[in-house]
């Protein structure tokens, strides 16, 4: 899985002294096209006081909605492949502009409107959320949303630590500047986890520059960002969040001597339903662990070569939430363990095909599935570097989608130096499958990589059914009124392998 949030909320709030005669601490500047951050030092005065500070802080706010929905199913925000990236994008435009400098994350306690003004050069358009408070009728604790506290503390404007279930940890995130050109790129894992977990609230994040660099002598004008309204979708804040959600079915990539794992989905009138078992008129859904059995079997007794393995199977698990309608049974098959004839059998067509049978653990008196798959034995062959040629389609692109859908993609692959069988009835190609296949979006148009290959944690990776392959893409992540195109990665046999010219070209509309 691979989400692109876009920020719900944004702004920042200033003391900037405004024509050497007061601080515009009740400004507001919620529609303003960046997000500013600086720090001026003596570069006003006001009253008695000749060498002031000004400065700023940005307040960010994303909907987690999306990320809650989908804890109850498929997204477990405990498992190592889940990663949230808060991502902001230099506007840099020519201005004069800071460097060597670090900016500090924390998550907001309190609450923010974001307001509605604009006027970003006298800073005369009044309201909240501004410096002194964070929305109507409420102020911070401190100034400047600067009152520092638990995760459980009453008064705190943002959490500076707390405990997560392994003791007291800090919850700020740092990013160092060395250009000042930079966007900014802060790894906000654990912060999201612990709000969709509500333990922290939902409250958004504060930036700002870290530490003495707030208060030193120094003066840092200005960095800029883009804000959620900026006329470009692709510079907006984003809260990335990259998850391996992809489901390997092995039916047509099962191999001996190698764990693989087998599927099973069952339908009521098109929509995933628990499988519904039971005697005597009563029914009930086959739920949980070690719910249902798997029994395979292979070659003829008359001919010597009968060989049967039974492996418990369970409904499919992704952390501690059991999917709907989905089994799984994971297993090895050893080549050198079964019947003899079998061997020979296997060893002269390097595969074996094997049926499988899905039922209840009351002796199969109740069959839920049988079908049938081929038992390969593993590539070995003298050295070669020679790649496959392959050709990758998307079998089911529609030319426009909306902003709105999800879609579900099927990826078909042929190869096409594969040995060619005569036969005499008509004969359906069937995809090459391939477990560690990503897939990129980029603008058609400007080549812009606006998603990548995320194979760090999976975020992009194809899943595979004994049909093919498929992945789900969500449509909200892309900017309506562009042309965009899927790009492919095959990382197979040591080689990496990238499809651009695939005719997965398609647009999106509000």
């Amino acid at each position: 899985m691979y989400r692109i949030l876009t920020a719900s909320k944004d702004t920042y709030i200033t003391n900037k002294i405004i024509n050497n005669s007061f601080r515009a601490t009740d400004a507001n500047v919620g529609q303003a096209g960046t997000l500013d951050l600086f720090k001026l030092y003596a570069e006003s005065s006001t009253g008695s006081d000749t060498t002031p500070i000004e400065l700023s802080r940005i307040l960010i706010k994303f909907n987690l909605a999306p990320l809650r929905e989908l804890t109850s199913s498929t997204l477990d925000i405990t498992h190592t492949s889940f990663k949230c990236t808060l991502k902001l994008t230099d506007v840099y435009g020519g201005q004069t502009t800071p460097s060597d400098f670090k900016v500090i994350l924390f998550p907001l306690s309190k609450s923010f409107n974001e307001g509605k003004g604009r006027d970003v050069v006298s800073f005369a358009d009044i309201g909240a959320s501004n410096f002194i408070t964070a929305s109507s009728g409420s102020s911070w604790s401190a100034t400047g949303a600067n009152h520092q506290g638990l995760i459980d503390s009453t008064n705190a404007d943002i959490i500076s630590s707390g405990s997560l279930g392994s003791g007291v940890v800090n919850l700020f995130k740092t990013q160092s500047f060395e250009k000042g050109t930079e966007n900014l790129e802060i790894d906000v894992t654990s912060i999201i986890s612990a709000t969709l977990k509500d333990i922290i609230p939902d409250q958004g994040f504060r930036l700002s520059f870290s530490g003495t660099e707030e208060t030193d002598t120094s003066t840092r004008f200005v960095k800029r960002f883009a804000s959620r309204h900026g006329t470009n979708f692709n510079n907006r804040p984003k809260l990335i969040v990259a998850y391996d959600d992809a489901i390997v079915d092995h039916h047509k990539s099962f191999f001996f001597n190698l764990s693989g794992t087998l599927f099973l989905n069952n339908y009521h009138r098109n929509s995933l339903s628990n499988i519904l078992s039971g005697s005597g008129g009563l029914l009930h859904g086959v739920s949980g662990s070690d719910s249902l059995v798997l029994r395979i079997e292979s070659g003829s007794v008359t001919q010597s070569t009968f060989f049967t393995k039974t492996i418990t199977a369970s409904q499919h698990k992704v952390g501690d939430n059991f999917i709907t309608g989905v089994y799984s049974a994971t297993f090895a098959l050893n080549e050198f363990t079964v019947t003899q004839s079998l061997k020979d059998e296997i060893l002269n067509a390097g595969s074996a095909t094997f049926r499988e049978y899905w039922g209840s653990h009351k002796g199969y008196g109740l069959g839920y599935y049988t079908s049938s798959f081929v038992v390969k034995t593993v590539d070995r062959s003298a050295f070669s570097n020679v790649p496959s040629r392959l050709f990758v389609n998307i079998t089911n692109l529609n030319s426009t989608y909306r902003t709105f859908e999800k879609s579900r993609f099927r990826v078909f692959v042929e190869d096409l130096g594969r040995d060619i069988k005569a036969e005499k009835l008509p004969l359906e190609t069937k995809s090459e499958v391939y477990t560690r296949m990503f897939y990129r979006v980029r603008d058609y148009d400007s080549g812009d990589i606006i998603i990548p290959f995320e194979s760090e944690s999976n975020g992009t990776k194809l899943s595979t059914d004994s049909d093919g392959m498929y992945f789900d893409f969500y449509m909200d992540a892309l900017a309506p009124g562009r042309a965009y195109a899927f790009d492919f990665i095959i990382k197979d046999g040591g080689i990496d392998q990238i499809f651009t010219d695939v005719p997965a070209r398609f647009s999106v509309d509000e």
